[in-house]
């Protein structure tokens, strides 16, 4: 028994066992277009990602049982050591855990979980050096934990409610176009604020790179184009001049029926940037009506999408300081069974919150 990559048949029965878990708002033959889809998207292509399973690897090929599976995402990540200096890595994501309900209850899911935990630290490094692996549990803290991903406590978000009004002047909408120059400032922000700021601490961040979000987008219009016959064409929003501006992106959700008001249907906050990190007094007052225009703007969207909440996932003190400050209404929600942040380190510590600081655990990070 052990790991190893699927045939064409039989990852077209890995997805359609986890369709009834994972194939929201589509039908089963949409839902195997998408998975074969999502593997030709930025993030995914080019052996970005990898499907697993856990088989008896003597057994033939489309003759081997399916005893659980999972995806991987090669994934970069900036890591400070204690003098703040900085190191581009590679961090693995892993997503999509599954085991066939007929073989439950035999640790197979433990097996798999305890077999990659050997294999990805030199899974596609190349020249570079994997630092760690991370997951987003839907099971709660305990299970990924007894099998050493440790659940970061950054499992916060915000929420605020659908609005019907006019866009805000203060904010433009971000299209596809305008993505790609927009997470490369956010990534030379980032190395400025990390080599900057050292606390004593290692630190680490998922690089929010365009793939990440294009990734996310490649999904939603998938499911966009199947549920309504069109695609978002609004990425985000922007309000500032430059060098004062704040932005945020955002992908759509519909885990149910766009119709049904009991359906979890999501914008969900991929990034949040705020570019003026040193603000005086007068400029945060204009930040907090900038980032009020930003997240209003991402209300509109979900109301004229039918999606009935918008999230903002783990937001840094300067975006809650600017909620407060004006005075938007938000509720705030402490995650404790789904997208559990854990994470898997094979740096140096013992990859706990007492000496690695997980910076920036938002939406785009997820897979």
């Amino acid at each position: 028994m052990g790991l190893t990559h699927p045939t064409a048949g039989e990852f077209e029965t890995i997805y359609s066992l986890s369709f009834f878990a994972w194939g929201d708002t589509l039908s089963l033959p949409q839902y195997l277009e998408e998975s074969a889809f999502l593997t030709t998207v930025p993030l995914a292509r080019d052996d970005g990602m990898s499907v697993w399973m856990l088989t008896d690897k003597t057994l033939p090929q489309d003759q081997r049982p399916i005893l659980c599976s999972c995806e991987t995402f090669r994934k970069r990540a900036f890591v400070t050591d204690t003098k703040g200096q900085l190191t581009e890595m590679i961090i693995h994501g892993i997503a999509s855990v599954f085991c066939n309900p007929i073989y439950r209850g035999r640790g197979y899911a433990a097996r798999l979980m305890q077999e990659l935990a050997i294999m990805l630290p030199r899974w596609q490094v190349g020249s570079g050096r994997c630092i760690g692996s991370v997951l987003y549990s839907d099971i709660g803290k305990t299970y990924y934990a007894n099998l050493g991903w440790h659940p970061f406590p950054i499992n916060n978000h915000i929420e605020l409610d659908p609005m019907n009004a006019p866009m805000p002047p203060q904010a433009e909408k971000l299209l596809a176009k305008d993505l790609d120059q927009l997470c490369k400032d956010d990534e030379a922000l980032i190395r400025k604020v990390m080599t900057s700021k050292s606390n004593g601490n290692i630190r680490m961040m998922l690089v929010p790179d365009i793939d990440h979000m294009l990734w996310h987008h490649a999904k939603e219009e998938f499911a966009c184009e199947k549920i309504f016959g069109k695609q978002p064409q609004v990425k985000g929003a922007i309000a500032g001049p430059p060098g004062n501006r704040i932005w945020a992106i955002w992908t759509h959700r519909f885990y149910g029926d766009p119709e049904s008001a009991s359906s979890d249907n999501t914008l969900y906050i991929l990034r949040v940037v705020v570019e003026d990190q040193n603000a005086n007094a007068a400029q945060q007052e204009t930040q907090a009506e900038q980032m009020q225009a930003v997240l209003k703007a991402a209300q509109i969207e979900a109301a004229e999408w039918k999606l009935h909440c918008v999230k903002v996932w783990d937001p840094a003190p300067t975006v809650r300081e600017m909620l407060e400050r004006a005075g938007i209404q938000h509720r705030k929600v402490t995650r404790e069974e789904d997208g559990i942040a854990s994470l898997l380190w094979y740096g140096e510590g013992n990859g706990k919150e007492d000496t690695l600081e997980w910076i920036g655990n938002e939406k785009y990070a997820w897979c």
